[in-house]
């Protein structure tokens, strides 16, 4: 078994980045948009690190569950999700506006509702 409160209170965080980058996606009309001025390029930074922090969260659960909990949850890509983390914090200079964009858009709704589903799960 897992320490569950140690697990929740990732996910929360998880949870908490997510909606941090909902927010600051607010003004981003497409992957171009992050070149628009200096704020767009100061969101485009903060994104970033809130998809590592997400990145580090979703590893961090898989080490104290031994891989066991996010696997049941077959919907979000844990492993994209986890790879992203690695690109930005090794491969900076050369993320793509494109992805971030595309990964914030598309993966950030289904993570949200997820990791919410998680925590009832096994609180």
């Amino acid at each position: 078994m897992y320490d569950k409160p140690i697990v929740i209170g990732t996910l929360q965080s998880i949870f908490s980045a997510a909606e941090r980058i909902m927010d600051k996606m607010r003004a981003i009309s497409s992957h171009i948009s992050f070149t628009d001025s200096e704020e767009k390029r100061d969101s485009f930074d903060i994104i970033c690190m809130q998809l590592a922090a997400i990145g580090e969260g979703l590893k961090k659960i898989d080490k104290l569950t031994d891989c066991r909990l996010l696997s049941n949850y077959s919907n979000v890509d844990w492993k994209g999700l986890k790879g992203i983390r690695d690109v930005i914090a090794h491969q900076y200079f050369e993320i793509s506006y494109e992805a971030v964009f595309d990964a914030s858009r598309d993966d950030r709704p289904v993570l949200i509702k997820t990791i919410k589903q998680i925590i009832e799960d096994i609180s």
